[in-house]
Parts: structure tokens; C-alpha cells; sequence
């Protein structure tokens, strides 16, 4: 069963992913870039698995690039949120 399954599960592995970069020191410009390309990796190359996730690359694909980089900031934001 892979993270992308189901939402409760990605929010949590991105969630763990966020923290460990923290924890080594990462900065936030950079979690951001790293979430930015992941989104648009996942916008073009995976098949949604379930409504919020549909929802999130509807979003991501009707955003201009600048919007997408915001979003992939209000992603780890909103995951950090989760854990705290």
C-alpha cells in the first residue's frame, strides 16, 4: 500500500518528511522548492487515489507557477500544523 492511498497517510509522511528536514537544518526556501517540485511531479505523473487528492492537483493545475509555489508552502505549513 503506498502513502498516496490515503489522504490521513500522505498528510502524515509529509508531515514526518518536513520534520526531518528541520531537524537537519533545512531551510524553509529550501523545503519549499522541494515541495514545489514534488507537486509538480505528482500533478503530472500520479493518477489521484481519492477526492482530496483530485482536488489538490485541480488546484495545483489551475495555479501559475508562482500560486503553485504558494500552495507548496501552505502544504508544509498546514502539515506542520497536523503534528503540533
Amino acid at each position: 500500500m503506498s502513502v498516496l492511498d490515503n489522504f490521513q497517510d500522505w498528510k502524515e509522511f509529509l508531515a514526518n518528511r518536513v520534520n526531518q528536514a528541520e531537524n537537519t537544518g533545512m531551510s524553509e526556501d529550501s523545503m519549499r522548492s522541494i515541495a514545489f517540485q514534488i507537486g509538480d511531479y505528482l500533478s503530472d505523473k500520479v493518477d489521484p487515489k481519492n477526492d482530496q487528492e483530485r482536488l489538490l492537483k485541480d488546484l495545483w493545475n489551475s495555479g501559475s507557477e508562482e500560486e503553485q509555489k504558494a500552495m507548496a508552502g501552505i502544504m508544509i505549513k498546514y502539515v506542520k500544523n497536523q503534528v503540533h
